[in-house]
């Protein structure tokens, strides 16, 4: 095995970082871990249906917070996920 084979990624805990209601019903964030980046996704509580990236490389808790919380407001403003493209 060379070193430019491709490794299995390493993922921590999804953690649900807050939720919101919009036309489909419940979502959430949730922030992952995966091979040291942090990332931030949108998706249905139900855990089905689609799933969006809205941010990964978050470098601090910050950052982090400032990016959920502008989401939340963008989402209670739109109706439904922002990162559905629709605006």
């Amino acid at each position: 095995m060379s070193a430019t084979d491709a490794q299995p990624a390493t993922t921590g805990q999804l953690k649900v970082l807050a939720s919101y209601q919009c036309d489909e019903g419940n979502r959430e964030l949730v922030g992952q871990r995966v091979d040291g980046i942090v990332r931030i996704a949108d998706r249905r509580e139900d855990a089905g249906g689609r799933a969006y990236l809205v941010e990964e490389g978050i470098t601090c808790m910050a950052e982090l917070e400032a990016i959920v919380a502008d989401y939340l407001i963008k989402a209670k403003r739109l109706g439904y996920a922002p990162m559905q493209g629709w605006f």
